[in-house]
């Protein structure tokens, strides 16, 4: 019988909810914090004290031509309310925001195009249609 309260209080002690034990978002604070900025390119990193941390790099690209761009790379990340780490690294630059991380979605594979579609365009592609004459 002890054995048995022994298991069913460690039992109770893996399932308690120990959500309030974290810090009060409220209360966090910063703990370190750099930035260096010049003309042609910056570097900034933050960590807060609820394990919030992120960095970003960014410089000009092809600087003095119509081309000119800001790239920049970096990451964020925090502890989500299950305790997961999360991390979202990226880059933007002329192509856009392009985020990567194992909690983002992801598109399904893209579908083969279907055989009769392919001979359909094939069929239209060696076979124009008249031109018509203008009366």
């Amino acid at each position: 019988m002890k054995t048995f309260i022994a298991v069913l209080a460690l039992v109770a002690v893996a399932a308690a909810d120990v959500a309030h034990l974290r810090l009060d978002e409220k209360s966090a604070s910063i703990v370190a914090q750099d930035a260096d900025v010049f003309p042609d390119q910056y570097q900034y990193r933050y960590e807060t004290s609820n394990g919030i941390t992120g960095q970003e790099r960014g410089s000009l690209k092809n600087v003095g031509t119509e081309n000119e761009s800001i790239v920049a790379e970096g990451f964020n990340s925090y502890i989500s309310p299950e305790g997961v780490n999360i991390k979202t690294e990226y880059i933007a630059d002329e192509n856009g925001y392009q985020p990567r991380g194992d909690h983002l979605p992801t598109p399904p594979p893209a579908e083969p195009i279907p055989e009769y579609i392919v001979r359909a365009i094939e069929y239209i592609r060696t076979h124009p249609p008249p031109k018509e004459s203008r009366n």
